[in-house]
């Protein structure tokens, strides 16, 4: 499995530890918050792979648990591990002081990420962790260079190499190749499903009200194509004798 993205580098950054500065092209996520079973997927993934180290604070179990479709016994069984009450929010146990000892900053609360970020950008993201000697975690990100989170999915993914390349009909462009040298436990399709749910979720909990204003929508429009045919009926019933 090779993963191109295309790296917009002047010449003059080529030198030392370069790729600091760079644009990624992102990949289009594709997710769709109205489907509830990847929801219930991405909220599994979320709590098994994320929410050691990254809160979700604005977000409560129980409207989580409404949501989603799941009854109180599913929640507690598979999203509540550490003796929560559903009332109570997604939050972490970590110290904010050894987090920041341990990876150099806390990591963030991901309650907004996709609204601040974009789901692009973090399906990007999460795909695109390479090996990197020189970190402090063995491992750095396409999309965010120098990035002190550890690539908590390698299990699944594996492990993918960096290769640069130059294009010579292009000066100063350069293309980074990843190149999957270690299979994970998932195929590169199903890996890719994985992150698509884990995003749906950061999409989902960034907005929960976008779920019951889109139904709404539906409603208001369907009531507003009724309202318009009555108007319209109304209208001929009253200009009938004039006509």
């Amino acid at each position: 499995m090779r993963l191109r993205l295309s790296l917009l580098i002047a010449a003059a950054v080529m030198t030392g530890p370069a790729f600091a500065q760079h644009e990624v092209a992102l990949d289009e996520a594709g997710n769709n918050v109205d489907n509830t079973a990847s929801l219930q997927r991405g909220a599994k993934y979320f709590v098994n792979y994320c929410l050691g180290c990254h809160s979700a604070q604005y977000v409560r179990y129980n409207r989580l648990a409404r949501d989603l479709q799941l009854s109180e016994g599913q929640l507690l069984e598979n999203l509540m591990f550490t003796g929560e009450q559903p009332f109570d929010t997604m939050s972490i146990a970590m110290d904010p002081d050894d987090a920041a000892r341990w990876f150099g900053t806390p990591p963030p609360d991901l309650s907004l990420i996709a609204r601040s970020r974009g789901t692009d950008y973090l399906y990007t993201f999460l795909r695109g962790f390479y090996v990197d000697e020189s970190s402090p975690t063995g491992v750095d990100n396409l999309v965010l260079a120098g990035t002190a989170m550890p690539h908590v999915l390698w299990e699944l993914q594996g492990i993918q190499e960096a290769h640069v390349t130059e294009d010579p009909e292009l000066e100063g462009e350069q293309h980074m190749e990843l190149e999957l040298v270690t299979p994970g436990s998932m195929s590169e399709a199903e890996f890719d499903g994985v992150v698509r749910d884990i995003v749906n979720f950061l999409d989902y909990i960034a907005e929960p009200m976008q779920l019951e204003r889109q139904s709404l929508g539906i409603r208001v429009i369907g009531f507003l194509l009724l309202l318009l045919v009555l108007t319209y009926m109304l209208k001929k019933e009253i200009w009938k004798d004039i006509e």
